[in-house]
């Protein structure tokens, strides 16, 4: 029998070496050539296992095929670039190199659940054809201990701070786990303790889903709180929003599996994703209050609004999570902000071109009034212009909407106006110290409103 032992712990050594876990037989009562033994070698094996079990040394078999085995298996997954570590060590990491942990862990874990799992599984089955309950024990023990050191990094990675940067990583564990799961059910079938690896597996899968809702949770806490009383410049497009909507276009590819996770906690990810959109709007709306001017504010809830709506238009992932009636309501908040400017910055301009006020008693032109109209105009227009030529809009065509918008309602009513009381201006200089503008001016001033840029003042009108 120690003869037989030291056979067959040194079939097990030399027959193992270098033949990496490539493909899995498929199961068969006869021996095959396995990715980790040839043939000739897994026939040895079966034989020597028989005869030690038939003369009473299971016990001893076992311990060598175990202890070969679990060494073979562990330095198969190491080959693959997994250190085995400790939870304090993966807990201590930087950020930075947990990335790279991880990434190579989901590639060892998945090479492990689809190749040497089954490969493992049916070189017990072979080698132990003999008693199949000694094999059914040895593959869980072999297979079991590699797989339980292989569970110390999720554990540890949902046990770490959390950030929202970690997201994305914690979810490509989870999917991993997922994947995993039938496979390690059908193969680690539940034990008759309540420890079983099974078990074990879906503890550590149910953590790392309780990481990532507290995640997105913590990303709603942020925008919540977020209450900076400087304005951005121009009316811009706010960091906070290009930061939430990137994150969450990037979410979203996700989709399938923040739907699992949040299911499970009884919260569909929908509900849990309009409550953020809600809260960044919430956001928005009281950071637009920083601008003095109302007609500012509406720009900058233009532009916020519309880069939103933009990066949701961009995904269907997002739009099928918010739904059609969601998107429709924020293309209707996004018009009655364009209505606001509207008002707040050109009905004061418009006012000086009414009829009220501009005709005498008998019907004659108070030109008196007609001048101080001109000349509000061109205060108020040049203001205008010295102001929202700095203020920005980044996206083509809002700003193109805006620009089309003003000179519809400007210019021609200012066309109108010179075309019914010019006359009444003596021409020279005093047409010129009136009327600084003409129609094609305006259109070229309008242009350059939204710009982002300090302009040149605005000089006299083309002759």
């Amino acid at each position: 029998m120690c003869f037989l032992e030291d056979e067959f712990f040194s079939l097990l050594e030399a027959g193992s070496s270098g033949r990496p876990h490539e493909a899995s037989p498929k199961e068969s009562s006869s021996c095959e050539a396995s990715p980790a033994y040839p043939k000739e070698t897994v026939e040895k094996l079966r034989d020597i296992a028989a005869a030690m079990i038939s003369a009473g040394y299971g016990t001893e078999c076992c311990e060598v095929f175990s202890a070969a085995r679990s060494k073979e298996v562990e330095a198969a997954v190491s080959s693959i670039g997994y250190e085995k570590g400790s939870i304090d060590d993966v807990v201590k990491m930087p950020w930075e190199s947990l990335e790279g942990a991880i990434a190579t862990w989901i590639k060892s874990f998945r090479h492990f659940v689809s190749v040497i799992l089954p490969a493992e599984h049916d070189l017990c089955n072979q080698v132990f054809s003999v008693d199949p309950d000694i094999s059914t024990t040895l593959f869980q023990t072999v297979a079991g201990g590699v797989l339980l050191h292989l569970l110390v990094l999720p554990e540890a990675v949902a046990m770490t701070k959390r950030s929202a940067e970690k997201l994305f990583k914690v979810l490509d564990i989870y999917d991993a786990l997922r994947d995993a799961t039938p496979t390690i059910d059908s193969l680690l079938p539940d034990q008759a303790d309540d420890s079983s690896l099974a078990d074990e597996l879906t503890s550590v899968r149910s953590r790392l889903g309780d990481a990532a809702i507290s995640i997105f949770c913590d990303l709603e806490g942020s925008v919540k709180s977020d209450a900076a009383k400087t304005p951005v410049p121009g009316g811009a497009v706010h960091p906070l929003t290009r930061y939430v909507m990137n994150y969450i276009k990037y979410a979203c590819e996700y989709k399938n599996t923040l739907d699992l996770v949040f299911h499970d906690h009884h919260t569909p990810f929908s509900a849990q994703l309009m409550e953020l959109m809600d809260l960044l709007d919430s956001n928005l709306e009281a950071k637009s209050k920083l601008y003095k001017d109302p007609a500012l504010s509406n720009i900058f809830l233009m532009n916020n609004g519309r880069y939103i709506a933009q990066k949701i238009k961009g995904s269907s992932e997002i739009n099928m999570l918010l739904g059609e009636t969601w998107y429709r309501k924020r293309s209707s908040n996004l018009r009655q902000y364009h209505k606001n400017y509207q008002r707040e910055t050109w009905a004061k301009v418009l006012a000086c071109f009414k009829d009220e006020g501009l005709t005498a008693a008998k019907g004659g032109v108070q030109k008196p009034v007609v001048k101080e109209r001109l000349k509000s105009f061109n205060s108020l227009f040049e203001e205008i212009h010295r102001t929202q030529s700095a203020w920005v809009v980044s996206d083509e065509q809002l700003q193109s909407e805006l620009r089309v918008s003003v000179s519809a309602v400007v210019v021609p009513a200012y066309r109108s106006f010179l075309g019914r009381f010019a006359q009444c201006l003596t021409p020279g200089r005093q047409t010129e110290k009136y009327v600084k503008f003409g129609a094609e001016d305006l259109e070229s001033y309008i242009d350059e409103l939204f710009d982002g840029k300090v302009p040149a003042p605005v000089a006299r009108r083309r002759t």
